[in-house]
């Protein structure tokens, strides 16, 4: 197995632990209480993040708080065209699984007391796909969860900010016996192993997905792909 270097250049001309590119703009369009436009390399993603004033019904009167993701692509953001669910019937069991990992991410962080009996709500499109999806989509919507919840507390919506900590979401993997970060779409879909790691901004782990789709992955190769992504968190916080 080859360990990340400097010297090998991948396709798009990084290295095995270089970041694509990363740019956010807040509040393009919509009416969301804030939403966030993220590029990363030809991956975008729009995600937008709204306060309903209910719960679940197994969450009334418990005074709790809750949040849940949708997650859909447009059907043109791949160079397949992808029909609507509204055309197929039923939702994509990938849609699904990836909405609910957004969902889990993001209430690691967060206090539901501090929100009430109330729910949010995290929306998240994809634009233009090109590896790394479900990663993007939840390190933007922890950028538009914080700065939403800002503006709450501002017009005295909530009595304090209830998000602990901001997480951040990179894909790892191993492509031709090498470890990387942040694989593009052609890389993925010849990984030997394809993991997405989310952590906080200090690389304490608050959700782990991956899989090794041509044999198992050992745990040195595993703990080997958390410190590439750990190590190159930093590409991913913007100052806003």
């Amino acid at each position: 197995m080859k360990k990340a270097t400097k010297e090998f250049v991948r396709m798009d001309g990084r290295t095995c632990t270089q970041v694509r590119p990363l740019s956010i703009q807040y509040d393009q369009f919509g009416f969301a209480d804030c939403s966030v436009t993220l590029h990363m390399g030809r991956t975008i993603v729009h995600v937008a993040v709204s306060l309903q004033e209910s719960v679940p019904p197994f969450l009334r009167g418990s005074g709790t708080g809750w949040l849940t993701a949708e997650y859909a692509m447009l059907p043109t953001a791949t160079t397949k065209r992808t029909p609507r669910d509204s055309e197929t019937g039923k939702k994509q069991g990938r849609s699904v699984e990836i909405a609910r990992m957004i969902g889990r991410s993001l209430r690691s962080v967060l206090d539901y007391k501090a929100v009430g009996e109330r729910t949010i709500f995290v929306d998240c499109d994809v634009l233009q796909a090109d590896g790394g999806t479900r990663a993007a989509c939840i390190t933007a919507a922890s950028y538009a969860l914080v700065r939403a919840i800002e503006r709450w507390k501002e017009r005295g919506m909530v009595p304090a900010i209830f998000a602990m900590k901001p997480i951040l979401a990179l894909s790892a993997g191993i492509v031709q016996d090498r470890l990387m970060v942040d694989l593009t779409q052609q890389e993925d879909t010849s990984a030997q192993v394809d993991v997405t790691f989310v952590c906080t901004y200090t690389g304490d782990l608050a959700e782990i997905q991956g899989t090794g789709e041509k044999g198992p992955l050992c745990w040195e190769f595993f703990a080997e792909l958390y410190a590439l992504c750990r190590d190159a968190l930093p590409a991913l916080i913007i100052k806003a």
